[in-house]
């Protein structure tokens, strides 16, 4: 498997005006070779490809000096990055499955949250030796050690915070200590008030840390609106700002790996409603509480956690009525769309039924329906427990159900 390590880097004075060149020189690159395929496009030539933008490349270091200044692989990599872009945006002209609203690939801007490149390893170029990094041009870079750092290198990225951290993505294919099989399968109903209510009953509080940081983020955009441009003082208050997001996310960030990580070590099978998030955020009155849930990135956890140790996270489909169906006799209750309806009576069976906890019984109940419906007897014993993780993933997989 292949696992990315980040860790801050802390740079000399030379080492970060080199850093900030090779940013520079990448998003030169990019742009300068952006500008000629679309130069060509409009003249009804033939495209430039990533070979014969390679080739030109080698011509542009010469008649542009400051290029043979920082580390090759960065100026390549920003190639490969702008070839990527041109194949995505055709594939979603395609409708290829995967890749929706992929837009035409646009000029990168100096004054932006983030820049950012990349270096391969090449003949021990990049090296890491305890705190101490080693990359193309820079030489050796200590960084904050977090974690340790195991496997073989691949590659390197350096990125540019808005808040002027340096940060460094490491890219290793490593070995992967999986996680003990185990028997439970568990539904997870997402929600605002309550970050998350599990089949089994469990509760678990949001945090929404931009409300409890809502107040300091109030005073820092003032602070900056005052500020007259292009003063040190704006430039000051801009990072204060910037740190305030950093640290929101941070706290995010943190909070939904420990969740994703206990929900897939305790659990075989998880189930979880396909949430269109892009359509939810256009409620005006509720889209501030679920970006500040962030839903979509702890699904995105949950998926890659669970390729690592062998689990299954099953979608069940956006339209099922997991809330205002009864998880005792299956009556579908049409009063509780109104999200106010927190509990209900089912007039059927007379099952008393809290929306959420109800929800999630409802969404374990499909989601192990979809995946016996794949055809796998074995999968599944008659105690609906899972047999082989491994397999049944796979087969879901091929089969387009997940």
């Amino acid at each position: 498997m292949q696992k990315a390590f980040k860790v801050t880097l802390i740079p000399n004075h030379s080492q970060e005006i080199l850093i900030n060149k090779s940013i520079g020189c990448a998003r030169f690159v990019y742009n300068h070779f952006l500008a000629l395929k679309q130069e060509l496009y409009l003249t009804e030539q033939k495209t430039l490809n990533y070979n014969a933008c390679s080739q030109r490349l080698t011509l542009l270091k010469k008649e542009i000096e400051w290029l043979q200044e920082v580390d090759k692989f960065a100026l390549q990599n920003s190639l490969r990055n702008l070839e990527t872009a041109y194949k995505n945006f055709f594939a979603d002209l395609k409708k290829v499955k995967g890749k929706k609203n992929v837009g035409f690939p646009k000029f990168k801007k100096k004054h932006v949250s983030k820049q950012s490149y990349k270096t391969n390893l090449t003949n021990n170029n990049i090296q890491i030796i305890e705190n101490r990094l080693k990359l193309p041009k820079l030489g050796w870079i200590k960084f904050h050690k977090s974690q340790e750092i195991t496997g073989n290198l691949v590659n390197v990225t350096v990125t540019r915070t808005s808040s002027g951290k340096y940060i460094a993505s490491i890219l290793c294919e490593t070995e992967i200590k999986k996680h003990s099989q185990v028997a439970q399968n568990i539904g997870l109903d997402l929600g605002i008030k309550s970050y998350l209510v599990t089949s089994n009953g469990e509760v678990v509080d949001n945090p929404k840390y931009y409300r409890i940081q809502k107040k300091k983020l109030r005073k820092a955009h003032k602070t900056l609106s005052r500020t007259v441009k292009s003063s040190s003082n704006r430039v000051k208050a801009k990072i204060k700002l910037a740190r305030t997001y950093e640290r929101i996310t941070n706290l995010r960030d943190d909070f939904l790996h420990k969740l994703s990580t206990r929900l897939i070590k305790e659990n075989s099978i998880i189930c979880i409603e396909d949430l269109q998030v892009a359509n939810m955020v256009r409620n005006h009155k509720l889209a501030s509480s679920i970006s500040d849930a962030s839903w979509s990135k702890f699904v995105t956890m949950l998926e890659y956690k669970s390729l690592w140790h062998d689990r299954i996270v099953q979608k069940v489909g956006t339209f099922y009525p997991s809330s205002q169906t009864c998880n005792c006799c299956g009556f579908i209750n049409p009063l509780v769309k109104d999200l106010k309806l927190r509990e209900w009576s089912c007039p059927t069976c007379s099952n008393e039924n809290l929306r959420d906890a109800n929800a999630a019984l409802n969404i374990l109940g499909e989601g192990l329906r979809l995946i016996a419906a794949v055809g796998i007897p074995e999968a599944l014993n008659a105690c609906r427990e899972l047999v082989s993780p491994g397999v049944i993933q796979a087969e879901i997989v091929e089969a387009g159900i997940a």
